[in-house]
């Protein structure tokens, strides 16, 4: 199995995305999917210790992001703060983008990742040992048969193993393909990518007001560099899909779609509060209902979802007093501190304002999310503030505070005692 010419041609002229490896000294690079805490909430029903062997498969991983958040995050989480030998494994079929990770991996001192060169097709032939999850992030759109590509994936998960997987979503990326077409049109007497990459700047400066891409202002990766612009609007072999695609790219596998993310995005009373409408809405079923949220919304750039073998592996409120809350990047007093002055959450998805109401003891129990604190020792704790707080009452309103958050993919549980 094999991939296009023009696909490795492409990575090896423009490394994606654009990395220096210097800047590891300033900042680790986070996201979804495949950070840690986000992963075991969603996978492994947030019973995972990372402090024990983990086999993590970064399949197409360019540049490096997701392999050295995973490596930088297993070695944090190891009792010896450098993670198992071998614990991360890179593959790509770029040589130009292996040796950008290579230089990453050194100036963090990681040395817990093994690189390998190739095209994740071949992967049921390398004789790998299967994988505890997998992390496959913009790739599979770029392959002519994504569903075979998949299959090669899920040749090499353990069967309680777990995969994060990002393909780009049709709507929010309006303006692209016709975009792609123009070039194509205007780029058949250029003599590589570099003259295209010329072209296509040339382009964007002379574009109407009415033109389909320049009108929509969400989609920017072509401003950040040549290889944000080339992997943009001068790949070779390019597709999106919409929820409904997903769900038949996933069943090709055999796979479990067990979350997208964020979740609020593929609910539809987000973006509709009429009660007439969401009767209609709620008698369909869930990916069904994932489906019109996506149409509603019509700005979702990008699928993030999570493939299990298994049904039913996310965390959830059954052990409630077990549970330790994590924020999975915001900083707990900073969070808490901004809750004191409000009723509510603020967000934007994407030109979507959001104003979310929160109960009346978020800040208080925000500020107590640390990672560690179980839900029945946060519960301790206030209630040595206010003697009458009652245990069922205080569950509700975490629920309602862990609802707000979870689904905007700031808030995750996860178990200690496994």
């Amino acid at each position: 199995m094999t991939v296009q010419p023009e696909v490795q041609d492409q990575y090896e002229a423009y490394p994606y995305p654009s990395r220096n490896p210097a800047d590891e000294q300033k900042r680790l690079i986070t996201g979804s999917p495949s950070n840690l805490a986000e992963l075991n909430h969603y996978l492994f029903a947030g019973k995972r210790d990372f402090s024990k062997p983990f086999r993590a498969l970064v399949a197409g991983g360019g540049t490096g992001d997701a392999t050295i958040m995973l490596a930088q995050q297993l070695a944090d989480a190891s009792e010896d703060g450098k993670g198992q030998a071998g614990q991360v494994t890179y593959l790509d079929l770029s040589s130009a983008s292996r040796t950008i990770v290579e230089a990453r991996a050194k100036e963090r001192g990681l040395n817990n990742i093994t690189f390998l060169s190739g095209s994740l097709l071949d992967l049921p032939s390398l004789g790998l040992e299967p994988f505890d999850y997998i992390d496959c992030c913009g790739v599979l759109h770029h392959l002519t048969s994504p569903e075979q590509g998949l299959q090669a994936l899920t040749s090499v998960l353990k069967e309680d193993g777990g995969m994060g997987i990002m393909v780009y979503g049709e709507y929010g990326r309006e303006g692209v393909y016709p975009m792609q077409d123009l070039l194509r049109s205007l780029s058949k007497d250029c003599s590589g990518l570099a003259e295209k990459v010329k072209l296509a700047r040339r382009l964007l400066e002379k574009l109407p007001p009415t033109n389909s891409f320049n009108r929509n202002s969400f989609v920017i990766d072509h401003k950040a560099s040549d290889a944000e612009l080339v992997d943009l609007l001068l790949h070779s072999c390019d597709r999106a899909y919409t929820v409904p695609q997903v769900a038949d790219l996933v069943a090709s596998s055999g796979l479990e779609l067990a979350a997208f993310v964020e979740p609020i995005r593929y609910k539809i009373d987000t973006y509709v509060k009429d009660a007439k409408l969401l009767q209609h809405a709620k008698a369909l079923a869930p990916i069904e209902q994932a489906a019109v949220a996506e149409k509603l919304a019509s700005n979702i750039k990008l699928h993030v979802f999570y493939l299990s073998h298994q049904k039913n592996t996310i965390a959830d409120l059954s052990q409630a007093e077990k549970v330790i809350p994590v924020f999975r990047e915001m900083q707990p007093d900073v969070i808490a501190e901004s809750l004191k002055k409000t009723s509510s959450l603020k967000s934007n998805l994407d030109g979507i304002p959001l104003n979310l109401p929160l109960p009346r003891l978020s800040a208080a129990i925000a500020k107590r999310c640390n990672g560690k604190k179980s839900l029945s020792e946060i519960f301790t704790e206030l209630k040595e503030l206010d003697t009458r707080l009652e245990w069922d009452k205080f569950l509700q309103q975490f629920k309602e505070f862990y609802t707000v958050f979870n689904d905007l993919n700031h808030l995750l549980l996860r178990y200690e005692d496994n």
